[in-house]
């Protein structure tokens, strides 16, 4: 990310394309449909990041879907407490269904994990994980992902939904912000 005379900043450069992202989310609800015949799925997606992924994901099934959302954090400030903070729960349970949670990017894994065993506690039928970026260099915690879009290296990105400070989360790209 750059800036021009004015000093704002212009927008981040391409790493991802729209064409790319579209290409591989039509092929993940393929996957995901095959996968999930004959059942009917519920999608738990991990706000806020995840929203614009889940929307383009649910709308390329060809399987009954429904859909919540949940929103947690295990920092406080840029500090991680080391604790799950769930800032919006499910509105249902989970138990007897098949879950699938749709994440945006998994860095560390430390509050997927965390979240992904709050839901088996549930019992559901089934749990797997979907995400559209995974990062596994940064892994701190093993987090068993079924459905990855991109694997990327250790790059700092923006964009289809993820964001730097609230910012550019409306990018139809992923794009990489320059340290």
């Amino acid at each position: 990310m750059t800036n021009d005379h004015t000093g704002k900043s212009n927008h981040p450069g391409v790493f991802i394309s729209t064409d790319e992202i579209d290409a591989r989310v039509r092929s993940l609800a393929a996957e995901i449909s095959a996968d999930y015949a004959d059942r009917d799925l519920f999608l738990v997606g991990l706000l806020k990041g995840s929203f614009v992924f889940l929307a383009d994901l649910i709308r390329k099934l060809t399987v009954p879907a429904s859909v919540d959302f949940m929103a947690a954090t295990s920092y406080v400030g840029t500090k991680s407490s080391g604790t799950l903070i769930i800032l919006k729960n499910l509105n249902e349970s989970v138990r007897g269904k098949n879950v699938l949670i749709v994440e945006d990017i998994i860095d560390t894994g430390l509050t997927l994990s965390d979240i992904r065993q709050r839901l088996l506690d549930e019992q559901p039928e089934s749990l797997r994980i979907c995400t559209l970026l995974d990062k596994p260099a940064r892994r701190e915690q093993h987090v068993p992902v079924d459905y990855v879009g991109f694997e990327i290296e250790d790059r700092f990105v923006v964009g289809y939904g993820i964001d730097y400070d609230e910012r550019f989360r409306w990018l139809p790209y992923v794009g990489v912000v320059d340290s």
